[in-house]
């Protein structure tokens, strides 16, 4: 066996694994498909978040799979079950610091239980689909912070997987005043396939004045802001947020979905007049569910959303690809990913 683990800052090695035994409380699961996360990706780029001194940082924590153990005091599980993991409940938060990292043949969840860390995948609904479950329950969280409803008018910040998904779930939703924004052709003209009132490149637009055109101007307090009911950054540009605050509306909200590394300076002045919030969205609390309940409804969209996918044995190759503005989600498959 071998598990994708990260032994410093840019070093990331496919090394041989010894996958600890079951017990009682546990489940193992053999990997069908795994996605890459842009987390992933910055977790190599700072060295991980070992868990002990020394230690290395076991990656992937998008993974559906076929249940291969169940342990002596698990119940409503059973051996060849078709599962989804939710890494953020599982107790050593699988993929982010804990011992246990999805990108391996067999996964161990540790004090595994039905409808908490296991979710069962819907008739019909592809492992590769249903891998797809923690970035659209991410980007489901992030529109649920928004608050956003039929008739708002939404701007999105980046067009990566994230963004993606956000578009996803904001034209399911049946808000069709949305502008999504990157620098990437390829990915605007995902965002173009799933449906939005126009994908521009900020840099080669004024976005204010294209937002007034599309989105229409509202006064308040003696200044006029953009119609813009609702942004959500799944960018991460330090300049985003002066941007959004120096043409916000009146009430108008802004989500930070992105991870910022470094302290921002914004104009906190301009904001007196426009009564704006900036709040933010962290993984994905009660999303999952209702992700899972969409996905024989969606799943040829969601499908739509997977660029690149390759064999375990060239994960390295696929984080390369993942990196890329050319690509959206890139899928890691062992054997068939392919379910009934």
């Amino acid at each position: 066996m071998k598990r994708l683990n990260i032994h410093g800052a840019g070093d990331v090695r496919l090394d041989p694994y010894e996958r600890p035994a079951a017990g009682p409380g546990d489940v193992v699961i053999r990997m069908k498909s795994v996605g890459i996360c842009g987390s992933d990706l910055s977790y190599i780029k700072v060295g991980g978040m070992p868990y002990e001194p020394g230690g290395q940082t076991a990656l992937g924590h998008e993974g559906a799979g076929e249940v291969l153990e169940v342990g002596s005091q698990v119940s409503g599980i059973s051996v060849g079950d078709a599962v989804i993991v939710n890494p953020m409940m599982t107790p050593s938060n699988i993929g982010s610091g804990g011992p246990e990292g999805a990108f391996t043949q067999e996964l161990l969840v540790r004090e595994a239980r039905l409808g908490y860390s296991i979710l069962p995948v819907p008739e019909g609904v592809d492992y590769e689909v249903a891998a797809m479950c923690e970035p659209l329950a991410v980007a489901m969280h992030g529109v649920n912070r928004a608050e956003v409803k039929p008739g708002d008018k939404v701007v999105v910040f980046g067009c990566g997987p994230i963004g993606l998904g956000m578009l996803l779930w904001l034209n399911d939703r049946g808000i069709t005043d949305v502008v999504a924004l990157d620098l990437s052709e390829e990915r605007l003209e995902r965002a173009r396939a799933i449906g939005v009132q126009a994908a521009l490149d900020p840099t080669k637009t004024d976005l204010r004045s294209e937002l007034a055109r599309l989105h229409g101007e509202v006064s308040s307090y003696g200044r006029v802001g953009v119609g813009t009911d609702a942004y959500i950054d799944a960018a991460g540009a330090p300049h985003i947020l002066s941007q959004v605050i120096i043409m916000a509306k009146f009430h108008s909200r802004l989500v930070i979905t992105a991870a910022y590394m470094k302290p921002l300076e914004f104009p906190a002045g301009r904001m007196l007049t426009s009564e704006m919030t900036i709040t933010t969205a962290m993984g994905y609390p009660t999303e999952m569910p209702e992700v899972i309940a969409a996905m024989p409804r969606l799943k040829d969209r969601i499908a739509a959303m997977i660029s690149h996918r390759l064999p375990f044995e060239d994960v390295l190759q696929g984080l390369e690809i993942a990196a890329t503005p050319q690509s959206a989600k890139v899928m890691i498959n062992f054997g068939d990913a392919h379910h009934e």
